[in-house]
């Protein structure tokens, strides 16, 4: 791959676009689906000018996989409804920690039993598959912090918290390969599984905090702030992401939760200061440091999405898609997704619809190859990450296509249904409980501290 080439085909890229934008929103076809069609076009499976080595370049793809991760996992985590409640949150949870094990287990032992990997390999491989991703699921998942759609914020939060939680399975299959010093099962669970996931949860809780009242008791003048409060989100993934690497705990996690302590502080600090001033127009607490770099943040996601489903695209060839592969893709999307979610979200009532499209849209992508590149990069054998690297992609570019022609026909179906299901005019709606429904900026700050 020659430095011209990348530039030319990643130029031509953003131009296209930028003026079809559009065009692309009246069609089926989604920002993954045309970035993935470029790298086949201009990769080696058509015209052979651009060719990615995820092997040799394992190191450069996990440290760009890394950063792509950290940005989504951040801007997902401030477009979060508020405040946080318990009942909302469950089946969130359950997906992220339940679900997640049983959708390891499952395909852990698909890839054991029909494919005769070893038992570490597969659980390492399932560990790569499962959890869903941040970045390439962006059309189905919470658009603005006023979003009230539940299966939005069911795959937004499952998707910002499963990151993390696949990590302790990754660390599991590595082990069970005689890697990171072996396997040791007291020290997985209490280390690996409770400690760390425990303990980012504290680092990023407090680390929001942090920057949230920091930002309220040292700024008074909020005019032309915009770039001040990018370089304070980014600084807060920084030192967030760092305190979790020094304590070794799962940073994925703590980013996550530090994005939703950030706008969850920044909110309450301007309820209590309106409660105190009603007259005094805007406060300087109101939530800037979240809600202006947003939209910066949501930017260089969607930079890093390109670059890396380019990337996709050009490592595959046009014997790349091999029976093994399509089979782990077909098992994953059509049994152990829907599996796991069925049965980790039982006794929770949730509408067929919401739970059908959220065991269909588990999208596969850039968490998964940061996966791939870090237990590479960790002393996985040659002939195994080979395997795993041809399976990975593939897994990854059939999610793209398979859940990105159905994303649009399916969301505007639900769509449908859910106006079909409003009660007719001159009926009083059903007013829903406040805990499973997002609280408008205004409705919140008329909250007393105990609701």
């Amino acid at each position: 791959m020659t430095l011209e080439t990348a530039f030319l085909a990643g130029g031509a890229l953003l131009i296209f676009i930028g003026l079809s934008t559009d065009l692309i929103r009246r069609s089926v076809f989604t920002t993954p689906l045309i970035y993935l069609g470029a790298g086949l076009l201009v990769g080696p499976s058509v015209l052979g000018w651009l060719h990615f080595n995820p092997l040799a370049q394992a190191g450069t793809l996990e440290l760009v996989t890394e950063i792509a991760v950290l940005l989504s996992l951040f801007t997902a985590g401030m477009k979060m409804p508020m405040p946080l409640r318990w009942p909302r949150w469950r089946a969130a949870i359950r997906l992220a920690f339940v679900g997640v094990a049983i959708s390891v287990a499952l395909m852990a032992g698909f890839l054991h039993l029909a494919l005769g990997l070893p038992l570490g390999a597969a659980v390492l491989l399932a560990a790569i598959l499962t959890p869903t991703d941040p970045v390439l699921a962006t059309d189905v998942q919470i658009r603005h912090p006023g979003d009230r759609e539940r299966l939005r914020f069911g795959l937004t939060s499952e998707g910002g918290l499963n990151d993390g939680s696949a990590f302790p399975f990754v660390v599991l299959g590595m082990g069970l390969l005689g890697l990171d010093g072996g396997f040791h099962p007291l020290d997985w669970l209490l280390v690996d599984v409770i400690q760390a996931t425990v303990l980012a949860a504290v680092i990023g809780w407090c680390g929001g905090a942090a920057l949230a009242h920091g930002a309220f008791l040292l700024r008074s003048d909020e005019r032309d702030r915009d770039l001040l409060d990018d370089f304070l989100g980014l600084g807060l993934i920084g030192v967030v992401y760092g305190l979790c690497l020094f304590s070794d705990s799962w940073g994925f996690i703590g980013v996550f939760v530090a994005a939703l302590s950030l706008r969850h502080h920044e909110l309450r600090l301007y309820r209590q200061t309106r409660a105190l001033w009603p007259d005094a127009g805007e406060p300087a607490s109101c939530p800037r440091v979240s809600e202006r770099s947003l939209g910066f943040k949501e930017q260089l996601e969607r930079l890093c999405e390109l670059a890396l489903v380019l990337l996709i695209g050009c490592t595959l060839f046009p014997d790349s898609w091999s029976w093994r592969a399509v089979a782990v893709a077909a098992f994953l999307f059509l049994v152990a997704r829907p599996l796991s979610v069925l049965l980790c979200l039982r006794g929770l009532r949730l509408p067929p619809r919401i739970l059908g499209l959220t065991a269909w849209f588990g999208v596969r992508g850039i968490g998964s190859l940061y996966y791939l590149s870090y237990a590479v990069t960790h002393g996985l054998p040659q002939q195994l990450a080979l395997e795993m690297i041809h399976i990975t992609l593939v897994v990854v570019s059939l999610s793209i296509l398979v859940h990105g022609f159905s994303l649009r026909p399916l969301m505007q179906r639900f769509g449908r249904t859910r106006r079909r299901r409003r009660p007719a005019a001159g009926t009083p709606p059903d007013r829903p409980s406040p805990s499973a429904r997002t609280i408008p900026l205004a409705e919140f700050t008329q909250l007393q501290p105990g609701d």
